[in-house]
């Protein structure tokens, strides 16, 4: 206005009003003429006025009606119209951050079926910038509806139209300092809810276990620190445990599912996930296949995959189905219960009544099976039929009770018994060994009653040692639980409970004289949990861990190292389990560390600690955690560290090194996947591959995904062991030795166990060599003259084997070999030329022994610390690093899938309790001894 002014003074002589009257009818695009610039300066002043207008004055009119409609929406109210005729669930938290929203939204929507739901969200605070900007994209725009309001207000309520609502989720705020006000908030949201619409389903998250009774009413639960412990516990003893179910609960993308289950119908070798096509590691390809697989339920009537196993045993129809669809049966429910049975065991009679659930890449509604098998009938409805010999090649084997695998051996298989005991050393070379056909319905004789509740491998070694040692341990129900609610499981008792001065593993007391983990002379390792305190949700560490089903000669001794002292009640539930200790300290203080026997723990379990979950920067609360993690790591390099996070972005940080190029590479395939709109971006990351870190925030979406899948909780709470039912099994785990390699494959494996114990195989757990680098205690100096070669045959072969060390591949040329000898010896003449990839080099190898030297002075830190202690060194295994390895799960893989050394494969065994004699009285003379015959924890193949 002023420059128009301004400038019209050599011309018009224009008043300040007259610019205002200019300016105003130019940009509003009316333009009467009536007043008009005349010299050439204020002419180019509009045109140039007018361009910015055109590009600033859309963007702040849009901002505005963006603003105004939030502000609309946050005060006022969701259509009752459009309740009555669309779906819509609601989401209520206190305050709502990016990751939780996107993790709700991204899992949500995964399901081809909730497209067209609506999310109302009801936070009684207003929206963030971040929020504010992900709500703008036009794929949230049209779905999401912010209302700002609290659960406890009538109005609010009425506002999100929660009484025609399909669904109420009510989340827990756990970045809060205290979460026990966290969760009576959450609690009182819930009460609100059921007393406004009784008859809206609630899907509550809890954070501490003895609030849990106050919501009983609620469909679904989930509580944090149950699941939390379980699974940690879990991972001590089946490594990974956390992986296995954070994959299993996550949705995966289903657009590539169907042309998966088509290459497994058809025989042809499987092919890839879209999000994996481009990983350059054969480990990436196998495990992000794999990591597709999720637990759906059909009915059996109408079901293709067991349809055909009614009247069959369990686990006839579990193995036939993984033979013949490549899916795997893991559990079933009857029609008149609500109880969920996993494994239930060769004696469980398929009906067809039955819901099963299974693993497989996409469900059988989705699947190509069903074209296939509607073009198969029509096929055989036009032949007729003449005894056997004209039934199809798969009827004829389900009805000898063979596999399709072991064809040409059954001419001459000799039958064999329901054990897992080698096959016979003489037969000829080259020839597969047989396997126990799995039985239709299971013989009563054949079932192994005497194997499950009596543990052989304690009587084979020394008895009278075995049985002193059986008898200091009873079996039953934990007489006292620290909280209200937690689910009665049979374990490992003793027959009186220990005093509480006797808990405390640091110091001596009148009943003994011992001062550190040292001194106890355990015979198995330790599993060390650090925590800031002792809640009632560490009970639920310690459960798993004593359960009736792990044989006594495998329970380890726990030691809980806390930072506060433990209140008396804790102390009044764990004093009746064995082997289990406490003791005050801190990961931070080397001290406490050895003091608990760190040295010879088998597995170190770090909590995150309440304290540090909120920081003024969000994803800093871990902070602490990684560094000390990190220390951890480099003092105590062979040692099993399991870390949980509160951001499971910080992943990325646990075991970290700045020049791992490997890593480096791991960093942009997360990247890529996270840019594809991932909802796991962190899966390929090694630290959660192998099942060392875990984040709490990753179970968010087994909430989630109950609401179409509202037997998920249930299946997680058997596998975890948080609740138990009668006749259904357990998770365990058994590792392939060289004895068990004669069985080559997973389909062999599958079907070894389920004629043998009745187990079924779920996953496999795989460790591999990541580098096989030259020993740091050898210099080797490459030549360039080889780096220069052209020769695309050797080209090929480092790119196949990029692990190989160039002096490997030294050795298989004489001249490269005889030219290193020449060029090293004129290096110890005269100064060295180097070019910049040898100096590159030669610096590496320099790193190398200055990281040698690091360990070594690490080293002697802590065996100094030892000798100070009065503690011996000799358990110190400095040198053992295992930074050259890594760990993978593979959930459910083809049946061609061959095994490998040291694979440790996921069962699920059967309740040992459902194959106890009726009669029984010279076995035992107790009830307790009775059912608490230990079941062999790694069945030997």
């Amino acid at each position: 206005i002023c420059g128009i002014q301004h400038l019209e003074r050599a011309g018009n002589r224009l008043t300040l009003f007259d610019s205002l009257y200019f300016c105003i009818v130019t940009f509003s695009t009316v333009g009467f003429g009536d007043v008009t610039p005349k010299i050439w300066p204020s002419k180019l002043l509009v045109v140039i006025m007018i361009c910015v207008a055109l590009v600033v004055l859309p963007i702040q009119f849009e901002q505005l009606a963006y603003l105004w409609m939030e502000r609309q929406k946050s005060g006022g109210n969701y259509s009752r119209y459009r309740a009555q005729t669309e779906k819509h669930v609601v989401l209520c938290v206190s305050s709502l951050k990016i990751d939780l929203l996107m993790d709700f939204l991204n899992e949500f929507y995964a399901h081809p079926r909730l497209q067209d739901y609506y999310v109302v969200i009801l936070c009684p605070t207003e929206m963030d910038a971040q929020v504010r900007r992900v709500l703008q994209i036009p794929m949230w725009s049209q779905r999401v509806i912010y209302l700002q309001g609290s659960a406890l207000k009538d109005q609010d309520l009425l506002r999100a139209k929660m009484d025609d609502a399909e669904a109420c989720f009510i989340l827990s705020s756990r970045c809060e300092v205290d979460r026990t006000a966290a969760d009576h908030q959450t609690i009182l949201r819930a009460w609100a809810v059921k007393d406004f619409a009784p008859n809206c389903p609630l899907y509550v998250q809890i954070l501490k276990p003895e609030n849990k009774f106050h919501i009983k009413f609620a469909d679904h639960v989930v509580c944090e620190e149950e699941f939390k412990y379980a699974m940690l516990a879990l991972n001590c003893i089946c490594p990974a445990t956390s992986t296995l179910i954070t994959l299993l609960v996550h949705t995966s993308r289903g657009h590539t599912a169907p042309w998966e289950a088509f290459r497994q119908l058809t025989g042809t070798k499987q092919t890839l996930n879209r999000e994996t096509q481009q990983s350059p590691e054969q480990w990436q390809k196998m495990y992000g296949r794999c990591s597709g697989n999720e637990v759906y339920h059909i009915n059996l009537e109408e079901s293709t995959f067991f349809a055909e196993y009614e009247g069959k045993s369990f686990t006839y129809a579990s193995f036939h189905a993984h033979k013949k669809f490549g899916v795997c049966l893991i559990g079933v429910r009857k029609e008149d219960t609500k109880n969920i049975l996993l494994n239930p065991g060769p004696r469980y009679i398929m009906s067809s009544t039955d819901i099963c659930f299974y693993i497989n890449i996409t469900k059988e509604e989705n699947s190509a099976f069903q074209k296939q098998e509607k073009h198969r009938k029509k096929h055989e409805s036009k032949l007729s039929y003449h005894g056997a010999s004209r039934l199809p090649v798969h009827s004829i084997i389900a009805s000898m009770g063979t596999v399709a695998i072991d064809l040409q051996d059954t001419g001459c298989r000799v039958p064999s018994g329901a054990s897992l005991a080698l096959p016979a050393e003489g037969g000829k070379e080259g020839r597969r060994p047989s396997i126990a056909p799995v039985l239709e319905v299971a013989d009563s004789s054949s079932l192994p009653t005497c194997d499950l509740l009596s543990d052989q491998s304690e009587d084979e070694t020394t008895p009278s040692d075995e049985v002193s040692a059986g008898l200091e341990y009873a079996k039953g129900y934990p007489p006292y639980s620290p909280y209200i609610g937690s689910s009665p499981t049979f374990c490992h008792l003793l027959h009186e409970k220990v005093p509480f001065c006797c808990l405390r593993l640091d110091k001596g007391c009148q009943h003994n004289y011992y001062e550190d983990a040292k001194a106890y002379g355990f015979k198995n390792k330790l599993i060390i949990v650090a925590a800031e305190t002792a809640g009632n949700g560490l009970y639920n560490f310690i459960v798993p861990l004593r359960a009736y089903y792990r044989p006594n000669k495998e329970l380890n001794p726990i030691v809980l190292l806390l930072d506060n002292p433990p209140d008396m009640h804790f102390l009044d539930a764990i004093c009746w389990f064995p082997m289990v200790y406490y003791m005050v300290g801190s990961i931070d203080n080397l001290d406490d560390l050895l003091r608990c026997g760190v040295t010879f723990a088998a597995n170190m379990v770090v909590v995150d600690k309440e304290s540090t979950m909120s920081a003024e920067e969000d994803y800093m609360a871990d902070a602490k955690t990684i560094v000390n993690v990190q220390t951890l790591f480099r003092l105590f390099s062979s040692l099993s560290i399991i870390t949980e996070l509160t951001h499971p972005a910080n992943m990325r940080f646990m075991q970290f090194r700045a020049k791992d190029c490997y890593s480096l590479a791991l960093s942009k395939l997360e990247k890529k996947e996270r840019e594809k709109g991932s909802n796991l971006a962190f899966m390929f990351r090694l630290p959660f591959a192998a099942g060392r870190v875990f984040s709490i925030s990753m179970l968010d979406t087994l909430l989630y995904q109950s609401f179409v899948k509202d037997y998920m909780i249930s299946i997680t709470r058997l596998l975890l062991g948080l609740d138990t039912t009668p006749g259904s099994g357990f998770l365990c785990s058994m590792k392939i030795t060289e004895e068990d390699l004669w069985i080559r494959t997973y389909a062999r494996l599958y079907q070894k166990l389920c004629s043998s114990t009745g187990d079924i195989p779920i996953g496999v757990y795989r460790t591999e060599s990541q580098k096989l680098t030259t020993s740091e205690s050898q210099i080797s100096i490459s030549v360039e003259e080889w780096e220069d070669t052209k020769d695309t045959k050797e080209q090929f072969s480092c790119r196949g084997n990029h692990r190989n060390s160039t002096s490997s591949d030294q050795s298989d040329h004489p001249l490269l070999r005889r030219k290193s000898m020449q060029w090293a010896r004129r290096l110890s003449r005269r100064a060295p030329r180097h070019s910049a990839k040898t100096a590159e080099k030669i610096n590496q190898q320099r790193m190398n022994l200055y990281r040698r030297s690091e360990r070594q002075e690490l080293a002697e830190l802590v065996k100094n610390r030892m000798k100070h202690l009065g503690l011996s060194p000799a358990g110190y295994d400095e040198m053992n690093d295992h930074q050259n390895t890594l760990s993978y799960i593979l959930i459910n893989p083809s049946p061609d899938t061959r095994l490998e050394l040291n694979d440790i494969v996921y069962l699920i065994r059967p309740d040992p309790l459902t194959y106890v004699p009726n009669a029984a009285p010279s076995r035992k003379d107790s009830f307790c001894n009775t059912v608490g015959q230990d079941t062999r924890e790694e069945t030997q193949l």
